[in-house]
């Protein structure tokens, strides 16, 4: 269940907080498949099973950036902000890959909120997401995201 904000204001009062973790998502070879042809990346490890499967991954894997973009979908199971009157993503500050996504593995989001900063006419949020893989010893995805918030 989402963080609910219904001002600006409010948002002011969440740094530091601890968002929990989004639901499981599976990351299925049809959504690397389309991620690929949606950026030209076809390398085989991405999209040829069978020779994935003779790699060190036994399969083929997510992309990073394709783990990257999940955190969009991710995130709005976590804060929902109502008296916004738009929000952008602002960009990352770090990124860091420290295992692959197995095709058919799921993953889910665990974020904090690192600060809030006032801007022109809004605030930033700085948020640490981590990616956790289902059964993974270590996080798929490590970053430390930005969003703009503006009244």
């Amino acid at each position: 269940m989402p963080t609910h904000v219904h001002t600006m204001d409010e948002l002011k009062d969440l740094a530091g907080l601890d968002l929990g973790h989004t639901g499981w998502m599976p990351v299925a070879q049809d959504r690397v498949d389309t991620f690929a042809d949606a950026t030209d990346d076809h390398q085989w490890i991405h999209v040829d099973p069978e020779k994935a499967a003779a790699s060190p991954f036994r399969g083929t894997i997510a992309h990073g950036y394709l783990t990257l973009s999940l955190l969009i979908p991710l995130f709005l199971e976590l804060l929902e902000v109502k008296g916004a009157g738009m929000a952008v993503n602002y960009g990352l500050n770090k990124v860091r890959f420290p295992a692959p996504v197995r095709t058919g593995q799921r993953i889910r989001l665990a974020a904090r909120i690192a600060s809030v900063t006032d801007v022109p006419k809004g605030l930033e949020l700085a948020l640490d997401f981590t990616v956790e893989v289902e059964d993974g010893p270590k996080p798929a995805c490590v970053a430390q995201a930005l969003y703009r918030f503006y009244r």
